[in-house]
């Protein structure tokens, strides 16, 4: 059931921020916006240029308090409290801003950034402790990965973990792949609060929707669109077995750093989806679409092997026109895949498209187990970062693997990439 709340607040105004009263959730979306002297029980979510929050206090139990999407810079944050109402929150993430006077308690990482997306921190403190710029806190960082590559798409049963190929640093994001801009609830998309919903009606449209808890799908052409989804149970998502032909466009998701896979498992198509903060991306069972949307920031847990998307047996699959950052600039931690390919839980993955997609990271950005018993996969006009571990693809040659050479490249130069 869908309960009435405080929207959220899209900042549409000319210098200075505008909000509703009670000063919710908000996202900043204008260049220049000022946000000064507020009193915010919320996030705050920077998708803009030279923004300046002073003398503001946000109080947030979410995944992160103040987030500075990629791409944006400029950001000032300054005589500003960031108070964390859970122990799992983030303070101010994930770079490109300075913080002068900003004092953060009670979160899990106070402030996040990284050579990439660099900040400025002075006169400020986390839990009572100084932080400068220049060096990380040493809070609880997500955990290094194991020096063992992943078995089923390393040459090498065990070896110390190597420098990531390339600079040890994610390039930035091509332009022309999805981001922060393009992806997720569309700036000035009013949301109401909801908690779990679990969907039995067939043709059902849910639309402006900010859901805490989990969705479960048990009927056919349903339409899920311009909602955000923060759900720390195994899946953000579930289509049952009774579930055909869902849709999912312009939804964010967040996965409280728990999710097991953002959405699990078939009969789905995923338009301008973001998604971050889960372990793994979405699964890829029959009859999937994905396309246009941003997997990133994925959560390390022990003992994890994180793919921004994975199929262990299905057919009828596209991923096409995505970013898939299977890399945490931060750690250094290239995860496992940006797709890994396996027929562990059905007898083959066939007629899988992945084309015009944007990936980075993996112990190789392309798994392909061993096991695979694979029909019609192809591989074609993709970009590759190099932040990988070992190569950009695993047994290219395996039977039913299609990898198009000519036309998969590396980002930084647009050459085919050599395995």
């Amino acid at each position: 059931m869908v309960g009435s709340a405080t929207l959220a607040i899209i900042v549409a105004g000319i210098g200075v921020a505008v909000a509703s009263s009670g000063d919710g959730s908000m996202t900043i979306t204008r260049d220049g916006t000022v946000l000064d002297g507020r009193e915010i029980d919320g996030y705050v979510h920077i998708k803009a240029n030279n923004i300046t929050i002073r003398n503001t206090t946000v109080r947030y139990g979410g995944a992160h308090a103040v987030r500075i999407f990629d791409g944006f810079d400029g950001t000032l944050v300054e005589n500003t409290k960031i108070q964390c109402t859970r122990a799992r929150t983030n303070g101010l993430v994930f770079g490109n801003y300075t913080a002068r006077g900003v004092h953060v308690t009670g979160c899990r990482n106070g402030f996040m950034h990284s050579s990439l997306a660099p900040a400025t921190i002075v006169d400020s403190t986390w839990n009572g402790v100084p932080v400068a710029a220049g060096s990380l806190p040493p809070a609880e960082p997500e955990p290094s990965p194991t020096p063992v590559a992943t078995p089923s798409a390393s040459p090498s049963a065990a070896r110390p973990r190597p420098t990531p190929s390339g600079t040890g640093a994610a390039p930035r994001v091509p332009t022309s792949f999805p981001g922060a801009d393009d992806t997720g609830v569309p700036a000035g998309t009013a949301l109401v609060a909801s908690g779990s919903i679990t969907v039995r009606q067939d043709g059902q449209v849910l639309s402006g929707l900010d859901i805490t808890g989990c969705v479960t799908v048990r009927a056919r052409n349903v339409v899920l669109r311009k909602s955000r989804i923060t759900c720390a149970g195994l899946y953000s998502i579930r289509t049952e077995d009774s579930a055909r032909n869902l849709l999912v466009e312009d939804v964010e998701i967040n996965g409280g750093g728990r999710n097991s896979a953002a959405v699990c498992c078939g009969d789905y198509t995923l338009r301008r989806v973001d998604i971050s903060n889960v372990i793994d991306g979405p699964r890829l069972g029959d009859n999937v679409v994905i396309e246009d949307s941003w997997v990133h920031h994925l959560t390390r847990r022990p003992g994890s092997h994180n793919d921004a998307l994975q199929t262990t047996g299905a057919s009828d699959i596209v991923v096409r026109g995505n970013t898939l950052e299977a890399y945490n600039p931060r750690t250094r931690d290239p995860f496992n895949a940006c797709l890994m390919i396996g027929s562990t839980t059905g007898p083959v993955v066939s007629n899988l498209i992945f084309e015009q997609n944007y990936c980075n990271g993996g112990n190789y950005s392309i798994g392909v187990r061993e096991d695979t018993n694979a029909s019609n996969i192809r591989v074609r006009s993709n970009v590759f970062g190099r932040d990988h571990r070992y190569g950009v693809i695993a047994r290219h040659t395996q039977d039913g693997i299609n990898w198009d050479r000519a036309t998969n490249v590396y980002a930084d130069n647009r050459r085919p990439v050599v395995r």
